[in-house]
């Protein structure tokens, strides 16, 4: 061989061509797999990867949630509710919402406002955490539920020990302010953690420690300042799950050591009190109809035995909370009164008065209504999240329809447009196809598809602005409407925001002026918040006859022609003069089918319904209210009337697209 030649070394054994192409990483993950498969073999079970172990905390979180049963008997419980909340890059509104939330007043054990506090500070303000998270990708929510919390005259220092432990678990420093709540019976803390590490990189925290390990660590901490629970204590709880109609740790031990054919065998324990709890809960569950004796001492739960004491168990928090607002509204009715309604149940509309309006459940931000509807019955239904319905003040008039997804026809147009163009939607495309329609029309149908497209319901957008249609896109645009009627079930329409009582004599258009004009006879019982219509409804015709705006003959009423219109100028024509005075400027009646240009100022609440305030240089009117507006307080709005009663909106100066 001469010196002057080339020589390139090559890694593997003698004459191997197995290497060539591959890299060492390959050569592991080949090794890694080969003894996977060799494992599973062994133990005969199939692995199946779900990104339990993923984040900071994963191995922690699999030490203490190994508890054997005595420890866990012994433990006293802490229930951790555990949330990540994507936020938003275009700003933190949904953040901001949930710490109002937090503060609002009568959480506290002196009906006053909660106060946020941190590590260090006993009181902090949440604006200056809020402008921390700026930026960030998400972060996490918590509500801490301690058993005895009730032992505790303050629940800061326990706070303030589980988050030092958890910075430990997670090796690092964590950033959170938490706010407690001792408004309902048992009292409990909502943390928010910003999720960001000391590093300023995102925190990941594995699922098997938000799961198990806060909760075990959260357990133990309560466990040293309150001591192990006692044999008495344990006896006593066991004692209340016996006529629970709830889901409780009886009827677990009942499903663990239910047999393959379904059945359980009593009378296997050997320990008599035990053996007596199980004995008395079976029976309770026999009365519910969640157990039969299939044979002496062979007994055969329900399929669906816990999530039918589940939903028994939230019934009865339902109608305990209710109970409580009923009381403090000062309404009296029976239990019978009481309809608590499923999410997605309401199979009708339903008219009635706000008795409250607050939370269903605090981590996902679902919100609840308490309606004392014209049935005379008070309805609890869920309505969505609280982004997705308008403010619905208590006393305020509402009507409640469940919500259809159906496809629209701006699907069909989108579908039918895209068949034509080769599976494409645009603009340009649009007007091509349809030249009678008008720019505001095609934005409409634009967002539409920008909507779908952030809901990742398989809508794509090409750089040129072109949309890709699938050919299935209709079934896509069903897809969608199911969606949005998960995040909110049903429609609420605010009918009035004046009080009942104080429409029968307003000055103004108000709910009771339309149901005596419609002329339909809602179906009213005489008992409730019917009993209370029916007798608003007399005054308000006596007070009408008073007026010179309706006539009586022959025990039939006739109301004076464009009635509606008369009392809506009457009272806008009176607050505009008011506001005129605030404003320093005069006020001008919105012209018909007229255009309107200024700056939104504020909303105000007539009985005529919501009217938005729009101040130019040299005057300012007063036009029906949209929640678009309440996004745009203080900017520049342009609008033009509609033959319909609507308007159509352009928000700021530049000239785009009308949000109808």
């Amino acid at each position: 061989m001469k010196c002057d030649e080339k020589f390139t070394p090559k890694l593997g054994r003698i004459r191997s061509r197995s290497l060539r192409g591959r890299t060492f990483l390959r050569e592991i993950q080949t090794a890694l797999g080969r003894a996977s498969r060799l494992r599973q073999a062994r133990s005969g079970r199939q692995s199946k990867f779900d990104g339990s172990r993923i984040g900071r905390g994963a191995g922690i979180g699999r030490v203490v949630g190994r508890q054997d049963r005595v420890s866990a008997l012994r433990c006293r419980h802490v229930i951790v509710k555990a949330r990540l909340i994507r936020l938003s890059p275009s700003g933190l509104s949904g953040a901001k919402a949930h710490l109002r939330y937090l503060q609002r007043d009568g959480v506290t054990r002196e009906g006053e406002p909660g106060a946020l506090y941190s590590a260090e500070q006993d009181r902090t303000e949440g604006s200056s955490f809020l402008d921390r998270c700026d930026g960030d990708r998400h972060q996490f929510r918590f509500i801490v539920s301690v058993e005895d919390a009730i032992e505790y005259s303050d629940l800061k220092p326990v706070t303030r020990r589980l988050m030092l432990q958890m910075e430990q678990d997670l090796g690092t420093k964590l950033e959170w302010i938490a706010v407690d709540h001792y408004n309902t019976g048992h009292p409990h803390t909502h943390i928010v953690l910003r999720g960001k590490d000391d590093q300023g990189k995102d925190l990941i925290i594995a699922r098997e420690y938000l799961s198990r390990g806060m909760r075990e660590r959260a357990a133990e901490l309560v466990t040293l300042d309150l001591g192990p629970r006692t044999d008495h204590e344990i006896q006593s709880r066991l004692r209340a799950e016996v006529e629970q109609e709830r889901f409780t740790s009886l009827d677990r031990s009942l499903l663990r050591e239910t047999e393959p054919d379904g059945t359980f065998r009593s009378g296997r324990d050997q320990d008599s009190f035990r053996q007596t709890l199980r004995a008395g809960r079976l029976q309770k569950l026999k009365r519910l109809g969640l157990a039969e004796e299939v044979s002496p001492g062979r007994w055969r739960l329900a399929a669906d035995l816990e999530s039918t004491l589940r939903r028994m168990g939230e019934r009865g928090d339902i109608i305990k909370a209710l109970h409580h607002e009923l009381t403090r509204a000062r309404i009296d009715r029976a239990s019978s009164d009481l309809v608590v309604h499923n999410p997605g149940e309401l199979s009708g509309p339903l008219i009635g008065r706000v008795v409250s309006r607050g939370l269903a459940d605090e981590l996902s931000d679902r919100h609840y209504l308490a309606i004392d509807a014209l049935d005379g019955r008070i309805h609890h239904l869920e309505i969505g999240q609280a982004d997705a319905t308008e403010p619905t003040p208590e006393g305020s008039i509402v009507a409640v329809r469940p919500k259809q997804p159906a496809v629209k026809p701006t699907d069909h147009t989108i579908a039918d447009i895209a068949a034509a163009h080769d599976g494409r939607y645009s603009a340009e495309l649009h007007l091509k196809y349809d030249p009678s329609t008008t720019a505001a029309f095609v934005e409409t149908q634009i967002r539409r598809l920008e909507a779908m497209r952030r809901a990742d319901i398989g809508v794509d957008r090409e750089a040129d602005g072109t949309w890709v249609i699938s050919s299935d896109h209709l079934d896509r645009a069903l897809q969608y409407e199911q969606v949005l009627a998960r995040k909110a079930p049903v429609e609420v329409q605010v009918l009035s925001t004046l009080k009942l009582e104080r429409q029968a004599h307003a000055e103004g258009a108000t709910w009771l002026d339309h149901e005596l004009v419609a002329g339909d006879a809602m179906p009213i019982r005489e008992a409730g918040f019917g009993q209370e219509t029916r007798k608003a409804l007399a005054q308000r015709r006596q007070w009408l006859l008073e007026q010179g705006l309706a006539s009586e003959s022959q025990g039939s009423f006739v109301y004076r022609a464009n009635l509606l219109r008369i009392l809506r100028e009457r009272e806008l024509q009176k607050v505009g003069g008011q506001l005129a005075g605030e404003l320093g400027l005069p006020y001008t009646p919105q012209e018909p089918r007229g255009r309107i240009e200024g700056i939104y100022r504020r909303r105000v609440d007539l009985a005529s319904g919501r009217f938005a305030v729009v101040e130019n240089a040299r005057e300012f009117t007063l036009v029906p209210w949209r929640p678009v507006l309440e996004r745009n307080l203080g900017r520049q709005v342009t609008g033009v009337a509609k033959s319909d009663g609507g308007i159509s909106w352009n928000i700021g100066r530049q000239r785009g697209p009308a949000i109808s």
